[in-house]
């Protein structure tokens, strides 16, 4: 029997259940393992039902966006390995996972590109004015020279403050120092040597940071200690021409206040792909301020990285089935071997 049969074998009658759409040639891999695989695209309140029938029997789940908590998890009494196509876990009910020794598996690394792309984009939008200049143009606001209403501020030769060094972070230090000669500095509860070294970033206190830093780029992860980091004292520490720049989590802003420093010329604007509720409200006052960038939390949204993202998904399951979590587990730590 060679290798690939062996794993066939051992993978006969396990059910992978994926709840969202991904390419076709990652179906036939998991199939080529020999999982059977049923799949959700995505899960709706039309086949939610049919979605709860099928992880009755599964033995993994794949998938993103839907609330993975103990009251999904109950239902489904032989899983083993749970894959989350994204970096973020607060759709999954960690604890329950650990309580029955379910690995967690995401995908960090392939979107550090991609979330730092989004970052330097809504800085230079944000900026330079080009959602509001495009507005007044389409508008047909352009009949002649343009008066200073229109002008921006320039990103290059800037200071950029970044809340949160990890991979993201890295990689945004490295096009912002790198791309558009800006000053880097950066808060984190460690020292994160090689960023200092290798783009001249420093280590400096929030306080600093904030009254000293043209553009406040926030990469935080969603947790009770960072809810509403971001509130009325630390906007009120900013330059009144700092650009205020989140694409982390959106529970770590509080939006009254960003609202207030936007309207009151405490900072000069703002860039987010990020909300406190997703979808955005469609009566929240953000939407009715010109100096605010708003996007639709598209920060990974490219075909490309989706579809690495839904690769690294996919991999990470059958390696977790096959007993190995050394890569892209959560909670490696707790699982008991």
């Amino acid at each position: 029997m060679t290798p690939i049969e062996k794993i066939n074998e051992n993978n006969n009658n396990k059910h992978i259940v994926v709840y969202r759409k991904i390419h076709p040639s990652l179906i036939e891999k998991l199939e080529n393992q020999g999982y059977r695989v049923t799949q959700f695209e995505p899960i709706n309140s039309n086949n939610i039902e049919e979605f709860y029938e099928a992880i009755k029997t599964a033995n993994g789940l794949i998938g993103s966006v839907f609330k993975v908590d103990e009251n999904v998890l109950s239902r489904a009494p032989l899983l083993e390995c749970v894959s989350a196509i994204s970096v973020g876990y607060d759709n999954y009910d960690l604890a329950t996972l650990n309580h029955r020794n379910i690995p967690l598996m995401h995908t960090p690394n392939v979107l550090n590109d991609s979330m730092a792309d989004i970052m330097m984009g809504l800085m230079i939008s944000v900026a330079r004015k080009l959602a509001y200049c495009d507005k007044r143009t389409r508008n047909g606001e352009w009949n002649g020279p343009l008066d200073k209403s229109w002008f921006g501020l320039e990103v290059h030769h800037k200071k950029v403050g970044i809340i949160g060094m990890g991979r993201i972070g890295e990689v945004l230090a490295k096009r912002c120092r790198m791309g558009f000669d800006m000053d880097v500095a950066y808060y984190s509860r460690s020292r994160h040597t090689k960023v200092e070294e290798l783009y001249d970033a420093k280590h400096e206190d929030l306080d600093t940071i904030l009254s000293t830093s043209d553009f406040i780029c926030v990469i935080l992860p969603g947790s009770q200690e960072t809810k509403h980091f971001f509130s009325f004292e630390q906007f009120s520490k900013m330059k009144n021409s700092a650009i205020f720049i989140n694409a982390g989590r959106g529970m770590t802003v509080n939006e009254i206040a960003l609202i207030d420093a936007l309207e009151t010329g405490k900072i000069a604007g703002a860039g987010l792909d990020v909300f406190e509720k997703e979808p955005l409200n469609k009566d929240s006052k953000l939407l009715t301020l010109d100096n605010i960038v708003l996007l639709p939390h598209i920060g990974t949204s490219t075909i490309e990285t989706q579809h690495l993202m839904s690769e690294c998904a996919v991999n990470n399951l059958i390696s977790a089935l096959n007993g190995n979590l050394e890569k892209n587990c959560v909670n490696a730590s707790i699982i008991k071997k």
